[in-house]
């Protein structure tokens, strides 16, 4: 476990590690960065470390629950990468069919952290799928900074594309309902947004601290958002008025929740970023949210 407590680390470091996160700076750049806070015995080596994400301590369903089935599987994505793999996660409990959800990974490709999510949607009651846009590239390469550095060298729409293939591959999957929404996480935030902009039926759709459309491309929804943001993430937070106009002026449905005193990546186990409480109530509200919008 990391020596450091969330409550030891400045603001500043918070918002270097998310610029650092996005490409904003090169892991040399973020080091000398950490320099200045490595101060009254602590190393930059102790603030990298506290920084970077702890996926085996922080797995909440483990791969094998008996309350779920999950397997990859590879899907057909003929305007996107060709074939595509995902985890797709079927409840184990529970008659009849049931609606669909698509989990989407942030700028890092499928990693522990994203599977986790795809099986809490499961547990759930929620046919899940949570495809690696990294697979035409060889797949999550078992560590973020490499997946960082894999997904950059594709287009963000070329791999929306996958994402859409996705939601067309449960809308076909024999156990679901016909009902399919979406959720994802930064990079994935966006996706759910431009997912709401391409398909129109789309049951619902969850951006957490996910990039805006334009307005030309936001007066294209017709899907129910449910849109979660952080408080002190400012880079993503300046897009959300313009976005909200554009949803006002064209009657669509939506509610925003802004998370007080949390990060970007809030509900992200695996690094400090993670809020318990602010995460906990946001998944409350994504499950409660799809049970109303995907029923059959």
């Amino acid at each position: 476990m990391n020596e450091l407590r969330k409550e030891d680390i400045p603001q500043e470091v918070f918002d270097l590690y998310d610029y650092y996160c996005h490409n904003k700076l090169d892991r040399r750049q973020f080091m000398e960065k950490l320099s200045l806070y490595a101060v009254g015995g602590v190393t930059v080596a102790a603030l990298m470390g506290a920084m970077m994400p702890n996926y085996v301590d922080s797995i909440t369903i483990k791969p094998g629950d008996s309350r779920l089935s999950s397997e990859y599987i590879m899907y057909d994505s003929p305007k996107g990468g060709g074939s595509i793999k995902g985890l797709l996660s079927i409840p184990s409990e529970g008659k009849g069919k049931f609606p669909g959800v698509v989990v989407v990974h942030e700028n890092r490709g499928l990693n522990p952290y994203i599977e986790d999510v795809g099986r809490r949607a499961g547990v759930a009651g929620f046919i899940s799928l949570a495809p690696d846009a990294l697979t035409p590239l060889g797949g999550y390469p078992g560590n973020d900074d490499d997946g960082r550095t894999m997904q950059q060298k594709r287009t963000r729409e070329e791999m929306l594309e996958d994402f859409i293939a996705a939601y067309e591959y449960l809308m076909k999957h024999p156990d679901c309902n016909g009902k399919v929404g979406v959720v994802g996480f930064c990079f994935g935030g966006w996706i759910a947004n431009m997912m709401a902009v391409r398909l129109p039926e789309l049951g619902a759709a969850v951006p957490f601290y996910g990039g805006q459309p334009t307005a030309e491309e936001a007066a294209k929804i017709k899907a129910p958002l449910m849109i979660q943001y952080a408080e002190l993430d400012e880079r993503v937070n300046a897009g959300w008025p313009a976005y909200e106009e554009v949803l006002k002026a064209n009657g669509v449905e939506y509610q925003m929740h802004m998370y007080p005193g949390v990060n970007h990546g809030f509900h992200n186990n695996t690094t400090p970023r993670y809020d318990e409480a602010a995460a906990t109530l946001a998944w409350d509200r994504t499950i409660a949210f799809f049970k109303e919008k995907l029923k059959g």
